[in-house]
């Protein structure tokens, strides 16, 4: 490798060597230069050559009016029609090419006069008049403006061809100027080009081989040293910078050596006390972080790899590098079930990336939130629900026939009167046996033990079904039914009942909510391993506000009439398609309606958590 010394010396030759060659080339183009003048003034020449065609192309136009007027009147029209285009483009050629002070205005002066001398011209080749009028047209207009065209003409051609002589001798002159001043230059350059040479080491080698040096000490961590500053110029400043940059740096690390320690100590102890089980993962899984929970309860320490976790983590962990989005599986199939001294415990898993600047994953925060007090809490309120579901249904199914019974007058005549309080009480116990029956249907969904039959199944045989069901209902309310669903949609892993009591749900929220003239749409279409179903309105919408919540047990969206329900339909439907091992969600826009979706897994996928259920 060359160093700087030959690097310079080599720069330097290779520039001396560029100025010879530069100036042998200047002085021969500048020899030249008065010869090849004669290149530069053609547009002189370009304006003299069309001049001299203006005044031939005037002349033979002059001739074609005397032949008309001596009676060869087509011979004179030809000849015309011939020159006219001629005289055209030398006049364009001129306009176009004006080099000289007051060219321009001689240009457009005979520009004007050929035009008054067509006119004129076309009057003296008119057939039509006498022959009288038309010499006197000649006389007195024609030729008149031919003799001021020409000499315009002459004078423009005139004023090209001086120019062409003065450029040409001012040009000659130039180039011996030039030639004389390049020797001079010549001979400086290459005086101070030797001088240079001479002291090139003196000036810049050694004191840059001095920095070199010094550089090559810190990046080995020394930075004690310091850099002599000799002289005051460039170099002798950049030394002194050196020195500033070295002190710098040696407090720098001083201080952030101190701080390192102290954030590595605060961070470490911060995140070993955190309660729930979370792990810094590095891109090939092996943990660097990890707090005491998880130790304790899944033996993750620095070193461990997760890929000896269970594998619906480690499937968890791809998908997150992947996406590059967070991954929070949802439903109580996400849950993790660990055993930890003797006692059963469970997890819900959550996969943070974490992304650098560029949004490419640098690693993974693995997070595993104890919710083994939650399910508690959850099985006991379902054991309370569904036991007081139970113990509330049969007396209320002995009211109910009673109330029946009294409707039906077989124990004796109502009055009108009571006759309304029992049906009241009819429509009451009858919304009362409902409510009962959608809370036994929840308890039995969340502790799995609602039967589900998974069948393969049409999507477009379901939503028939349904819509059949409800074409009456739809009628009486004056709201169109419609179905978008395709023939070809490959069957989907599902339990028909249930999956028709979600579409029924759906329906009947989505006809209540419909005014009259309105449209209710159910779709399907094919969405990589899922069939993704839609139930779409034209109705007044749900605000925003409310959307994250429409799921949850026993909400009512405020303002709703008392019939509008429990707040019960959605959160059955929510934890049937959960059951599936589908998703459901919803989009709305107040005024204009409203869409819910839930997905199913098709049923050629074995792998669809519904279908090991």
């Amino acid at each position: 490798m060359l160093g700087i010394r030959e690097k310079l010396t080599f720069g330097f030759g290779g520039l001396l060597l560029i100025m010879v060659v530069i100036g042998i080339n200047s002085i021969s183009l500048l020899t030249t230069l008065g010869y090849s003048v004669d290149v530069i003034l053609t547009e002189n020449y370009r304006s003299v050559i069309a001049c001299e065609r203006i005044k031939e192309a005037l002349e033979r136009m002059d001739s074609a009016a005397l032949f008309t007027l001596l009676g060869e009147t087509d011979q004179g029209r030809e000849l015309i029609a011939r020159n006219e285009p001629v005289f055209e483009a030398a006049l364009q050629t001129e306009l176009s090419n004006i080099t000289l002070p007051g060219e321009l205005q001689k240009a457009e002066h005979l520009r004007a006069l050929f035009t008054q001398y067509r006119v004129a011209l076309q009057k003296v080749v008119d057939a039509t008049l006498s022959p009288d009028t038309r010499r006197e047209a000649y006389f007195v207009t024609t030729l008149p403006l031919f003799y001021k065209m020409g000499a315009t003409a002459e004078e423009i051609l005139h004023m090209n061809q001086q120019n062409m002589l003065d450029a040409n001798a001012r040009a000659r002159n130039t180039a011996s100027a030039a030639k004389r001043r390049m020797y001079i230059l010549l001979l400086s350059g290459g005086f101070l080009a030797v001088l240079f040479f001479l002291f090139t080491g003196r000036w810049i080698l050694r004191p840059i081989n001095r920095l070199i040096r010094s550089v090559d000490e810190i990046g080995r961590g020394n930075l004690d040293l310091v850099v002599p500053a000799e002289s005051k110029d460039e170099i002798g400043r950049l030394s002194a910078a050196f020195n500033e940059m070295a002190s710098s740096l040696r407090q720098f690390r001083r201080s952030s050596q101190t701080k390192m320690a102290l954030i590595q100590r605060s961070t470490r102890q911060v995140f070993k006390s955190l309660p729930d089980a979370v792990v810094i993962v590095d891109l090939n899984g092996q943990v660097e972080v990890s707090t005491q929970t998880a130790f304790e309860c899944f033996g993750l320490k620095p070193g461990v790899s997760i890929r000896n976790l269970p594998d619906r983590i480690v499937r968890l962990f791809d998908e997150a590098l992947i996406s590059k989005r967070p991954v929070e599986p949802l439903g109580r199939h996400a849950i993790i079930q660990q055993f930890i001294k003797g006692e059963e415990h469970f997890f819900r898993p959550g996969v943070f990336p974490i992304l650098d600047g560029e949004k490419d994953p640098t690693g993974v925060t693995l997070v595993l939130k104890d919710v083994t007090q939650q399910l508690h809490h959850d099985e006991l309120k379902g054991g309370v629900i569904s036991t007081v579901s139970h113990q509330l249904k049969t007396p209320l199914t002995s009211l109910r026939m009673a109330v029946y019974l009294l409707l039906e007058e077989k124990v004796g005549p109502l009055t009108p009167k009571q006759t309304e309080l029992l049906i009241a009480a009819r429509d009451e116990s009858d919304r009362l046996h409902s409510i009962l029956n959608n809370l036994l249907d929840i308890s039995r969904i969340e502790s799995g033990k609602m039967q589900m039959d998974f069948l393969p199944v049409s999507p477009r045989a379901i939503v028939m079904e349904q819509l059949d069901a409800f074409q009456s209902a739809a009628k009486d309310r004056g709201v169109t039914l419609r179905m978008d669903v395709p023939n070809e949609l490959p069957e989907v892993l599902a339990d028909p009942l249930r999956i028709g009591h979600v579409l029924s749900n759906l329906l009947s929220n989505a006809l209540k909510y419909t005014a009259p003239g309105g449209e209710v749409c159910v779709s399907a279409k094919s969405d990589g391993e899922e069939v993704a179903f839609a139930v779409s309105d034209t109705g007044k919408g749900i605000g925003p506000e409310y959307l994250d919540r429409i799921f949850e047990q026993f909400f009512r969206i405020p303002g709703q009439p008392f019939e509008a329900g429990e707040g019960l339909g959605l959160a059955i439907a929510k934890d049937i398609i959960e059951v599936h091992g589908g998703s459901i969600g919803a989009e709305s826009e107040e005024g204009k309606g409203s869409t819910f979706t839930f997905t199913l897994g098709k049923a050629g996928d074995a792998n669809r958590k519904a279908g090991s259920k």
